[in-house]
């Protein structure tokens, strides 16, 4: 048998990616990163989806002015300039990549939900409804915010096909709020090579603790996307549609040095690996994690302005005439994820919303490849590298 080729981790860094890189796709990929390795709890299992969470902030940040927008430009990874238009270009491939006569579904959705009679700007709504399909749908949470919650709520369900339920949750929005940026994201694709139901077996998956659980795994060889490289073997399962593909960053050993290492520039020269034969041994798992308030993550991060932190910094004076008395800030980002990895694809949802209130002041032999230990993975848009979903999993047993 051939020895896998070893790539040094200074060298991997150091590729160029084959496509130009997406200023939106990098910054995407650098959030989710430094969410999934910062913010979220460690040694659990855990799932974003940071081209969701951008999608709906980048569309808060094209109101922000002053401060505010200085800090949410640092925090989010964004460039100097360019960033909205940035985000289109980045949305309009995948949406239509979702439109294609393929049997998948890629869904990508965007809505702002505005209080009635608010002095929304125009250039503000027709920019939004222009570069991201995202119209205006009227609300009234003064007389009832119980009832917009359930509406918005009911717009998500319909959006994921009812993965994602409760965006919003009770008594979130108050008769103080104005403007709620919604994003959905949903997939369901096969893979291009499905996996034979009955090669599907059980196996020993060794927790951090150096227990096991006994674990479903799905078994196949085929072409696939594989690197090896000190610490880490990468492999990449293409969907049926190529532009799409499942990402398994396996560590030798421990979990968390591979996390320290990760970053977005990785995360994008993984996008087009070379293609060994690779017989892989893969657990099935479901994530349906609770739901993440982002905001305090965010705070620490550095754009605290955004949350009127120091009372009286936010300025979203693009979205709406800034008033000594009446002024609009970010109270909460909500953001659910789901997913599920099975013999025939991927079915996976997410959706994120931003609460705005008013302020009152190949081998000749295949390689092995057995997961069986703690892992991270990613689905990937290949053309630019955006990672739609990351993740990690400790115990593919737990939901």
């Amino acid at each position: 048998m051939n020895s896998p080729r070893l790539f040094s981790l200074l060298f991997l860094l150091v590729l160029p990616v084959s496509l130009p890189a997406s200023p939106a796709s990098e910054a995407s990929n650098a959030l989710g990163v430094e969410l999934l390795t910062t913010a979220l709890p460690p040694d659990t299992n855990a799932l974003i989806s940071p081209y969701s969470i951008q999608s709906a902030l980048v569309m808060t940040y094209a109101g922000s002015a002053g401060i505010t927008r200085e800090q949410m430009a640092a925090t989010l990874h964004y460039p100097a300039e360019g960033t909205v238009d940035a985000f289109a270009a980045l949305r309009a491939p995948l949406a239509a990549l979702g439109s294609k006569d393929r049997p998948m579904t890629l869904t990508i959705a965007d809505r702002l939900f505005g209080q009635s009679g608010y002095p929304f700007l125009p250039a503000y709504l027709n920019l939004l409804k222009e570069k991201f399909g995202a119209p205006l749908e009227v609300a009234d949470f003064i007389q009832n915010a119980a009832a917009a919650e359930k509406r918005i709520n009911a717009w998500v369900e319909a959006q994921t096909h009812n993965r994602i339920q409760n965006l919003i949750p009770a008594n979130a929005l108050t008769e103080d709020t104005r403007l709620v940026l919604v994003n959905a994201v949903y997939l369901k694709a096969p893979w291009a090579h499905a996996f034979s139901k009955s090669a599907t077996s059980y196996l020993a998956f060794r927790l951090k603790d150096g227990t096991a659980v006994k674990t479903a795994v799905m078994n196949q060889t085929e072409n696939l996307g594989y690197l090896r490289k000190a610490g880490c073997t990468v492999v990449t399962l293409p969907y049926i549609a190529p532009e799409l593909q499942f990402v398994i960053l396996l560590p030798d050993h421990d979990l968390k040095p591979l996390e320290q290492k990760l970053t977005a520039a990785f995360l994008a020269g993984l996008a087009d690996l070379p293609v060994e034969r690779v017989e892989l041994t893969l657990p099935k798992f479901r994530l349906e994690p609770p739901l993440l308030s982002l905001s305090g993550a965010l705070k620490k991060m550095g754009m605290p302005s955004a949350f009127n932190v120091p009372r009286g910094s936010a300025d979203f004076s693009g979205i709406a005439p800034r008033k000594p008395n009446d002024y609009l800030y970010i109270s909460e980002v909500f953001h659910k994820t789901f997913i599920e990895i099975d013999e025939d694809g991927t079915e996976a949802a997410a959706a994120t919303a931003v609460v705005m209130m008013r302020a009152m002041s190949m081998p000749a032999d295949p390689v092995s490849v057995i997961v069986d230990r703690p892992f991270l993975f990613a689905i990937q848009h290949r053309p630019s590298g955006t990672c739609l979903f990351l993740g990690r999993v400790v115990d593919p047993t737990k939901h």
